[in-house]
């Protein structure tokens, strides 16, 4: 039996991120992950964990939006992408393993698929929960973490990050593989606080 420590934050946000970050450096003392996954539309939550994490041997994947989002968004991410590199930061742009084709149809059509109803079940635990499993296919999917890997994965609601999870990781194609091992770190959830994407 394992015992470990989990925060649990009572408001969803990007205010909860300095307190990720360390919740997730705590549970990396332990040596047992090398893989790291952060969701981060801007770059900037990738850079706070890079500074942070840089004494560890760890391969940081930064994973944002497709380019068919906000173009402010996107300018912050081009302007931020030379210093994630630079703090050896690999980044993933790439369609939402746990929307995109579905999206599409949703808003042309109508109707829900089987990945929306998927992504909606894992929202019900809080939306960082969706998108941490969310991110962590599109960074196995990419060849960016192997498959079959214990990785530490950080998200959050909107912006900055509010979840940490250990996640095994797999590709999209093999999702039920995947298996969420542990919580760090999330915020309370009365369920779905967003309409499905």
């Amino acid at each position: 039996m394992k015992e470990r420590k989990v925060t649990y934050f009572e408001e969803a946000g990007k205010d909860n991120t300095g307190q990720v970050i360390n919740a997730a450096l705590e549970r990396l003392g332990e040596k047992d992950v090398k893989h790291v996954v952060v969701s981060t539309h801007r770059g900037l939550t990738a850079l706070k964990a890079a500074e942070e994490f840089k004494d560890l041997d760890l391969n940081i994947v930064a994973v944002t939006v497709p380019a068919s989002t906000k173009p402010e968004i996107l300018k912050e991410w081009n302007e931020n992408l030379p210093k994630m590199e630079k703090a050896g930061v690999k980044t993933h742009r790439g369609t939402s393993s746990l929307s995109g084709t579905e999206r599409g149809i949703r808003v042309r059509w109508g109707g829900v698929g089987p990945t929306m109803i998927i992504a909606d079940t894992l929202r019900t635990f809080g939306e960082g929960t969706k998108v941490c499993v969310e991110i962590l296919l599109m960074a196995t999917d990419a060849g960016l973490v192997p498959a079959g890997k214990k990785a530490l994965v950080i998200a959050g609601t909107s912006r900055g990050a509010d979840t940490c999870l250990v996640i095994k990781s797999t590709f999209s194609s093999k999702f039920f593989d995947l298996a969420i091992q542990e919580v760090v770190c999330k915020p309370y959830s009365d369920g779905i606080e967003q309409e499905a994407r």
